[in-house]
C-alpha cells in the first residue's frame, strides 16, 4: 500500500465530508475529492437584507385542511421544529408553505425553496412569483446562475452547495425524486444549506422517511385529500402481451383523443418514447414527445399546456410538477422495473389537479402484473379511504 493511499484513510474533504477513500484522488501528491470536483461557481456569502413585501396574494381560497396545516407549519417553525409534509399529489402542498414563507420574509430572514429537477423549479419559481408580487423571486439552477441572490430563491438542489448555512427557512419538495433521493452528496449540501429549520413535502413518504422523523424536534403532517375535495383517479390495469399491448395504446390513444382531452403517454425510457411517437404519429396529428435529452423540449411542453397538443409521449421527465386541466394519462410498459411504487403514484397524480376537472383517467398498460403496480393502486386507495 503506498503512502497515497494510506492518506486517502484519514483525508476528510473540508467541503462535502467526503472520507471515502475510493472518491478521494491526488494531483502532484495533495487530495482532493472527486464527489464535490463538479460543484464549481460562486459561493453566497449571508448578509444582512431589507425584505420591503412579505403578504401572499392568492385569488382562490385554501381549503380547511391545507389552513390548518398552515397554521401548524409556521407554529413549528417558531417552536425550532422541522416539518415533513406527507400530502398526496394535488392536495395542495405550495399552498401550505406560504404561511410559513410570510413569515420568514417579514422578519427579513433568508428563504430558499429547492426541488431536485430543473423543469419543476421554472414552474414553481413562476407561481411563487405570481402569489408573492411585492418580492423578488429567483430560480437558480444549472445554466441560469447569474442572480444568486433575491427575497426567495428557488434552486435545484445540486445548486445547493453555493449556500453554505445560509437559509433560515429552507423548503423542499419531492425530497424522494431523482437525483436527490439516496444521493449523500445531495443530502449533505441540503443539511450544510440550513442555518435554522426546514420544511420536507412529498406525496410518497415512505416506512423509513417517516420513522426518520419520529424523534423530539421533528413532526409529520399529512394531508389525504386534495384541495378540491375530490377523490384520487384509480389506475386502471390492462395486461397485454406483446403486440397486443401496441394495440391496446392505439385504441386507449384514440378514446382519449377523441374525446378531446389532452393526454400524457409515459414510456420508460428515452428510445421506447421516440419510438413509440414514431409509430402513433402516423395516426394521430398534433402530437410531440419529450425526454431529458430533448432540445426546446420547455417550449415543447408550454405548448402542450396552451392545447397546441393533443397528446406528449414522455419518460419520467414529466412525472412531477406538470398540472393540466382535463390531463388523461397512460403508462406504457407499467412493469418495467424503472416504475417504482411512488413513480407510478406520482405519475397518476398528474391527472384530477384542477377544481374545474378534478376526474380523469389513469391506465397502465403492461404485459404483466408487478408488485410495483399493485401496490401503487392499493396506495391511492388506501389514501381515498381515508378521504
Amino acid at each position: 500500500m503506498n503512502i497515497y493511499t494510506m492518506e486517502s484513510f484519514s483525508y476528510k474533504c473540508p467541503r462535502c465530508g467526503n472520507s471515502d477513500p475510493a472518491s478521494i484522488g491526488y494531483i502532484n501528491g495533495v487530495p482532493y475529492c472527486r464527489l464535490c470536483l463538479p460543484f464549481k461557481g460562486e459561493s453566497v456569502v449571508k448578509s444582512p437584507r431589507k425584505i420591503s413585501g412579505y403578504k401572499p396574494h392568492l385569488k382562490y381560497q385554501i381549503s380547511k385542511e391545507q389552513e390548518e396545516i398552515s397554521h401548524q407549519v409556521l407554529e413549528n417553525y417558531m417552536n425550532g421544529v422541522n416539518t415533513l409534509i406527507d400530502a398526496v399529489c394535488g392536495a395542495g402542498k405550495t399552498e401550505i408553505i406560504l404561511e410559513v414563507i410570510s413569515y420568514a420574509l417579514y422578519h427579513n430572514m433568508t428563504v430558499g425553496f429547492a426541488i431536485p429537477r430543473r423543469d419543476v423549479v421554472i414552474e414553481i419559481a413562476q407561481r411563487l412569483t405570481d402569489i408573492f408580487t411585492e418580492n423578488e423571486v429567483i430560480s437558480v439552477y444549472g445554466g441560469h446562475n447569474d442572480i444568486l441572490i433575491g427575497d426567495i430563491i428557488v434552486l435545484t438542489t445540486h445548486q445547493l452547495f453555493r449556500y453554505e448555512n445560509y437559509f433560515d427557512l429552507l423548503i423542499m419538495d419531492e425530497i424522494d425524486a431523482f437525483p436527490y433521493k439516496n444521493n449523500k452528496l445531495l443530502n449533505f449540501f441540503f443539511e450544510s444549506s440550513v442555518s435554522k429549520n426546514y420544511v420536507l413535502m412529498t406525496a410518497t413518504a415512505s416506512d423509513e422517511m417517516l420513522e426518520s422523523f419520529n424523534k423530539p424536534g421533528y413532526q409529520v403532517l399529512s394531508l389525504n385529500s386534495r384541495f378540491h375535495g375530490h377523490l384520487l383517479p384509480v389506475p386502471q390495469l390492462k395486461v397485454r402481451r406483446k403486440p397486443f399491448n401496441y394495440i391496446c395504446l392505439y385504441r386507449q390513444m384514440k378514446r382519449i383523443i377523441d374525446s378531446h382531452k389532452p393526454l400524457l403517454v409515459f414510456c420508460p425510457t428515452i428510445y421506447q418514447c421516440e419510438f413509440i411517437y414514431s409509430l402513433v404519429k402516423h395516426f394521430f396529428s398534433l402530437g410531440d414527445y419529450v425526454h431529458s435529452k430533448r432540445e426546446n423540449r420547455e417550449k415543447i411542453i408550454d405548448d402542450f399546456k396552451a392545447n397546441r397538443y393533443h397528446y406528449l409521449i414522455t419518460t419520467s421527465v414529466l412525472e412531477r410538477g406538470v398540472t393540466v386541466e382535463n390531463l388523461q394519462v397512460i403508462i406504457f410498459n407499467a412493469d418495467n422495473p424503472i416504475y417504482s411504487k411512488e413513480t407510478l403514484i406520482q405519475i397518476s397524480g398528474r391527472v384530477g389537479r384542477k377544481a374545474s376537472a378534478p376526474e380523469g383517467e389513469v391506465i397502465y398498460i403492461a404485459e404483466e402484473k408487478t408488485n410495483a403496480i399493485v401496490t401503487s393502486i392499493e396506495g391511492i386507495e388506501e389514501k381515498n379511504a381515508h378521504v
